[in-house]
């Protein structure tokens, strides 16, 4: 349906023209009007993501998953030199895709309220923001890719930093430097593999598919690239010991800032090493793969005691994405494919799961304006609908049975159980740890003696945030009792990927 129309453009960039609509509507003069338009900008900003959407879930409807290979590609002419303006998708980007068109219009509707000031220019970093995201998944171009996967930062920064809590200006030069200073390396790193493939190719080009089909770079300097690339991707995961940026920007960033940067923000660095870790560099990633192991079990044991600790309920979910996280790099290393469709799967999964907690802690901030575990309890006799929601995704994040958050850590354990049992034994222990903290979360919020009187007068859940929870309770369950929605769409891309990994590994004789 869609093969003959640029509807990867038109889904990226709807939102950035959305932007400038609502910026070209500012230039009114009369002060009443400018009130008004501040007022309605999240209902024009909601319209236009949730027009995306309907594009994004049309487009997968169409999607052909018994294809390999990409589809919907889209080339123009851009720098010249090899250097091409190319999207497309496959069965593994074509669900980012879905994730984030599908998240950002609940973000604005959770805004709606929650933000308190300079609302159109809120609503204006956030469609900008959602335009960069999808490109980083939809770009088939190596300089493209990185153009989008570092503007990301810029709307971010600024969303924690205008719109954040007291210590915002701190938490968004955090973020920001962190992620920056990872991504040089990966800048020089590409620099590099676009010279190389002039001397290979015969010309220079950073065309993702040409690149990861044709371009053969030798052993040694692989190992390189593949920490060059890492530095930046590790980050953005993050992956312990580089994820000290995440809780301060996390407890510091409005409720919607949370739920994207835990919903599709730390996927970045996940689909880049599916993307062109493994793809560019196989014989690296084959090297690396022990060290990946260990420090993925060591962020979902050490992070998840970490989280027991906190005392800030953003704080705890923060730490608990770091361990999640850490499912996804153990099974995207295991190469298999249990381990790959599971650290996908994860990485969905967790964005449902985690947005949807986040989402959770914005409902009680917004009615007490703390965050603090001491400060409440009891919260079954005031918000019975809200104990019931807060404990379904509380249990997802726990990996329940019935659950989608079960079957990502299943998979990536089943794959890491093939390589070894004892990575697959250290990831178990971190569920275990997992289930103590989140459980202690939710009985000292839920079920805990309420003793401050405040709470008397705090209302229970309304329209608006039901609105918002119900489809993620929906699908937290869905995915959780019929995965195969999700694996089906992978199946034939993870496969692809797997093969051809193994024949470059067999090709260079390692």
């Amino acid at each position: 349906m869609f093969e003959n129309y640029p509807i990867l453009s038109l889904i990226t960039f709807i939102p950035l023209a959305g932007a400038f609509l609502l910026i070209f509507m500012t230039r009114v003069s009369n002060a009443d009007a400018q009130e008004q338009l501040s007022k309605n900008a999240p209902r024009v900003a909601l319209v236009i993501s949730s027009a995306v959407f309907f594009l994004a879930l049309m487009l997968t409807f169409d999607f052909d998953s018994s294809k390999s290979g990409f589809q919907f590609v889209e080339t123009t002419k851009w720098l010249g030199g090899g250097i091409d303006f190319r999207l497309g998708v496959d069965g593994i980007s074509i669900l980012f895709v879905l994730l984030t068109t599908f998240l950002t219009p609940l973000c604005i509707l959770a805004s709606e309220r929650s933000v308190k000031s300079r609302m159109l220019e809120f609503m204006v970093a956030f469609l900008i923001l959602e335009t960069l995201m999808i490109g980083t998944f939809v770009a088939l171009d190596l300089i493209l890719f990185y153009l989008f996967f570092e503007a990301v930062l810029i709307p971010m920064f600024i969303i924690i930093g205008v719109w954040g809590g007291k210590n915002r200006v701190y938490a968004s030069y955090k973020f920001f430097l962190y992620t920056l200073l990872g991504s040089v390396l990966m800048l020089a790193a590409i620099m590099w593999i676009y010279s190389f493939s002039m001397v290979n190719l015969g010309d220079a080009t950073t065309n993702i598919e040409v690149l990861i089909n044709e371009l053969r770079i030798p052993k040694e300097t692989q190992k390189w690239l593949w920490l060059a690339f890492f530095a930046s991707f590790a980050v953005k995961m993050p992956m312990w010991p580089v994820h000290t940026w995440l809780p301060d920007a996390h407890v510091e960033a409005p409720t919607a800032g949370s739920v994207i940067l835990a919903g599709v923000l730390l996927k970045l660095g996940g689909y880049g090493f599916l993307r062109f870790s493994l793809t560019l560099f196989p014989n690296a990633s084959l090297e690396f793969a022990p060290l990946i192991f260990w420090m993925s079990v060591i962020a979902i044991i050490y992070t998840s005691l970490i989280a027991y600790r906190q005392n800030d309920i953003k704080k705890l979910i923060a730490y608990s994405s770091v361990a999640h996280m850490g499912f996804v790099t153990m099974g995207i290393f295991t190469f298999n494919t249990q381990g790959l469709q599971g650290g996908i799967y994860q990485m969905l999964s967790h964005g449902i799961i985690s947005g949807a907690l986040f989402f959770c802690v914005g409902v009680i901030y917004d009615r007490m304006h703390t965050r603090e575990i001491s400060f409440y309890g009891g919260l079954v006799k005031r918000m019975p609908v809200y104990a019931a929601f807060f404990m379904l995704f509380t249990m997802a994040n726990v990996g329940l049975p019935g659950t989608s958050g079960f079957v990502g850590e299943i998979l990536t354990m089943i794959g890491a159980y093939q390589v070894s049992p004892w990575i697959a034994l250290g990831a178990a222990m971190g569920m275990i740890f997992s289930a103590v903290y989140a459980l202690h979360l939710y009985r000292e919020v839920i079920f805990g003696e309420q003793i401050n009187p405040n709470l008397d007068s705090i209302k229970d859940m309304n329209t608006r945030e039901l609105i918002i929870l119900t489809p993620l309770a929906l699908l937290t369950i869905l995915f959780g009792i019929y995965p195969s929605l999700i694996t089906d769409i992978t199946a034939v891309s993870v496969e692809n990927l797997i093969n051809n990994f193994n024949a470059a590994i067999l090709l260079t004789g390692n």
